[in-house]
Parts: C-alpha cells; sequence; structure tokens
C-alpha cells in the first residue's frame, strides 16, 4: 500500500514538472496557476520572471461574502475564475497563460479556466 502511494506521488510529480516545464510567466502574460486542495480552489497570476504573485484568490473568500449558500465545487470554481479576471483587469493584466499543474482539464480545473474567459483574460 505504501509502495503504491509512493509511485502515485512520483507520477503526479512527473506530470507536474512535464507541465510546468513548457510554462512561463512574464510581467504582461502571468502564469495563472490553480491549486485544488480536497475543500478549496485557490488560483493566483505568478509573474515567473520577478518571482511575485501579482494577484492570488480562493473559493474561501467566495464562501464568506456569499454567506452561508450552499454550492457545488464546480460552480464556486468557475465564480473563482471570474472573481481572478475581474481582479487580474484592475492590475492592467489581460492575457494570461494557464497552467494547470498536475491535475487533468476537468472539472473544477476547467471550470476556473472558462470562468476566467469569461470574465476577460486571455489565454
Amino acid at each position: 500500500m505504501a509502495n503504491q502511494k509512493k509511485k502515485l506521488n512520483k507520477t503526479r510529480e512527473c506530470r507536474k514538472r512535464r507541465t510546468r516545464a513548457k510554462i512561463f510567466g512574464t510581467s504582461d502574460k502571468p502564469r495563472l496557476s490553480v491549486f485544488r486542495s480536497n475543500r478549496y480552489v485557490y488560483a493566483q497570476l505568478i509573474d515567473d520572471s520577478v518571482g511575485k504573485t501579482i494577484v492570488g484568490v480562493s473559493t474561501r473568500e467566495l464562501e464568506k461574502s456569499k454567506g452561508k449558500e450552499k454550492n457545488s465545487k464546480v460552480i464556486l470554481s468557475g465564480q473563482l475564475g471570474e472573481l481572478i479576471a475581474q481582479k487580474a483587469l484592475e492590475k492592467g493584466v489581460k492575457k494570461a497563460v494557464f497552467d494547470r499543474g498536475n491535475y487533468k482539464y476537468h472539472g473544477r480545473t476547467k471550470a476556473v479556466a472558462e470562468g476566467a474567459r469569461k470574465g476577460g483574460l486571455q489565454f
């Protein structure tokens, strides 16, 4: 069982490295990085040339602002994408490079990307 976990983590790490090798964010076209935990989704715009985060948001912020409304994780992820696009446009960022990390482009990860596009960010 422990050996199987190690193999799975190693596979995830390889997938992440393979994805990140092709993606690099600059100040005019930062990297939109997505992280999923079991409970929340986090997204941030990163300028890799300087190593700084321009904007960062999470579904925790959405849950606090919306109150006790119960939405699915995918719906909240879509709203998260729209929110990060809105904050990015306020900072003057119109284009970004999408970094899905080690996740498939499916479900919550896809919802963040589509929400960001709907909000006005271009990939």
